[in-house]
């Protein structure tokens, strides 16, 4: 055993203390970050909201791009097994057919943006920002491409007459109505005179299976 392997052993793990006050500041930084987009939310502003002292944020989350890239980061492989999950089920339960693999994509993401409460319905705006600015092209490649590729190949696999690059264009249009679809029921309502329904997902993948069959 080596002298660095037998130091990390005597390093402490961290305390539940210091666990749960750095749950805190991601959650902090989560919804800042979700608000008012990456220039927005100051790390004074985070640590006010998360009740500790700016150096804390520093400790805990590194730089202030660091810390957005790790609040990301964090629920992605959730996202991303419940994803690859329900698509495992599909395929077990025999052929896919491109209305399943577009519902093994979307409904994890809305039913968790809707009904995981706050920390997830900020989520869904935060990957909004993500999704909008090419600095954080890394970010997405990092923790989104692995399953969007997996997904491309299933829809390239029903629709084999299509190009990759209108299949991958038409896959960000997708995500783009999905994000559309999280952050701006306000509008829908709005446009409606304040009618909308509670659900739309079903609307919302029609819309998408239409745009990849064109």
């Amino acid at each position: 055993m080596t002298g660095k392997v037998q130091e990390n052993q005597r390093q402490r793990a961290p305390s539940k203390r210091s666990l749960a006050t750095r749950e805190r500041i991601f959650d902090a930084a989560e919804q800042l970050f979700s608000e008012r987009g990456f220039e927005g939310a100051s790390v004074r502003d985070i640590a006010k909201a998360a009740g500790v002292q700016g150096a804390l944020v520093n400790h805990h989350g590194g730089s202030k791009e660091t810390l957005f890239a790790t609040v990301v980061a964090r629920r992605a492989d959730e996202l991303a097994q419940l994803r690859q999950q329900a698509l495992a089920q599909a395929k077990a339960a025999g052929p896919l057919t491109l209305r399943q693999i577009l519902t093994c994509f979307i409904e994890p993401f809305i039913d968790k943006t809707r009904n995981g409460g706050p920390s997830w319905a900020a989520y869904g705006r935060l990957i909004a920002h993500v999704s909008s600015d090419r600095r954080w092209q890394h970010i997405a490649q990092s923790c989104f491409d692995p399953t969007v590729k997996l997904f491309l190949a299933e829809i390239s696999a029903v629709l084999p007459g299509a190009s990759q690059q209108k299949i991958s264009a038409h896959l960000v249009f997708m995500v783009s109505a999905m994000l559309a679809l999280c952050t701006s029921r306000w509008r829908i309502a709005g446009l409606a005179d304040g009618e909308t329904a509670e659900d739309l997902t079903e609307e919302l993948l029609a819309f998408c299976e239409a745009g990849f069959r064109s």
